[in-house]
């Protein structure tokens, strides 16, 4: 049995979620319970608050979790990123009043900065020889400017509009982030099997986001022009029509060049076009 700890609440719960169900994984619906088991896996799932995840994979309390990369980063335990998820992205950055002149981080010296992340703002502080006064925020740290308690403040961008709502201005990205699946560094034999399992069945759903299945009649005469537009993973599947001199061709396409990408095989001649939705795709 496999445990992985996951946040119990918020967008990366939500997204955690649906991933696994998309990967196959049936878990009981409708209770609020600590610790979940699989119905269909060996897997136990442990909620907790997000912060506390990479201290509870370190621990060995859980094997696996899945967690912001900034709060692993920020809490620097004895654990290992073994994929990036690519979703939850965001930025940590420093922001500063709107009216404030700012030419670069020295601007910071002798300031006051509110954050919930000081170690990775120290880190930075001190490789940067900034001389600045951390105040450590747990919440709601966008508003420390406008009541007087800090000069500046260093935390999560998402979209900027937290920031333009409270007056802020970003001046300084520190790192970006993304949902990270990190596990302890010493996972027995039988734990490493049953991950292997869970990564393979997320790269085969994260393969299949943003590409559509396409299904086509297309005439013979232009079959290697068509060919050639085509981004399709290796050769697309072509099979004969009882029409003479047409086919059915079938591919794979990303949904980003989607529609220019259809827009040039309708110009050579592609009709009944076709498209459906990929749920998995496996190589």
């Amino acid at each position: 049995m496999l445990r992985i700890a996951v946040q119990a609440k918020g967008r990366l719960f939500e997204e955690t979620m649906s991933l696994l169900s998309e990967s196959g994984i049936k878990l009981e619906s409708g209770k609020r319970l600590l610790l979940i088991s699989a119905k269909n896996f060996p897997l136990e799932v442990l909620f907790l608050r997000d912060d506390d995840i990479p201290q509870t994979v370190a621990d060995g309390v859980a094997d696996i979790g899945i967690v912001g990369e900034n709060e692993f980063v920020e809490k620097k335990k004895n654990a290992v990123i073994v994929k990036r998820l690519g979703t939850s992205k965001c930025r940590l950055s420093l922001a500063i009043p709107k009216d404030a002149d700012y030419s670069d981080v020295s601007w910071f010296n002798g300031k006051v900065i509110a954050t919930s992340y000081p170690e990775i703002l120290g880190d930075y502080l001190k490789e940067n020889n900034v001389n600045a006064d951390i105040h450590i925020i747990t919440g709601s740290v966008e508003i420390a400017p406008g009541i007087g308690l800090a000069d500046g403040i260093f935390d999560i961008v998402s979209s900027g509009s937290t920031l333009v709502t409270n007056h802020l201005k970003e001046v300084e990205v520190l790192m970006k982030s993304e949902a990270v699946l990190i596990s302890h560094p010493k996972l027995t034999a039988d734990k490493k099997a049953i991950l292997k399992e869970l990564l393979f069945r997320i790269e085969s759903v994260q393969m299949a986001e943003d590409k559509k299945y396409v299904l086509m009649n297309v005439p013979s005469t232009n079959l290697d022009k068509i060919i050639e537009v085509l981004p399709g993973i290796k050769s697309p599947t072509i099979m004969p029509l009882a029409k003479e001199g047409w086919n059915s061709l079938h591919a794979v396409i990303d949904e980003k060049v989607f529609w220019d990408v259809i827009g040039k095989l309708k110009v050579l001649g592609a009709e009944g076009i076709l498209v459906l939705p990929i749920e998995k795709m496996i190589l």
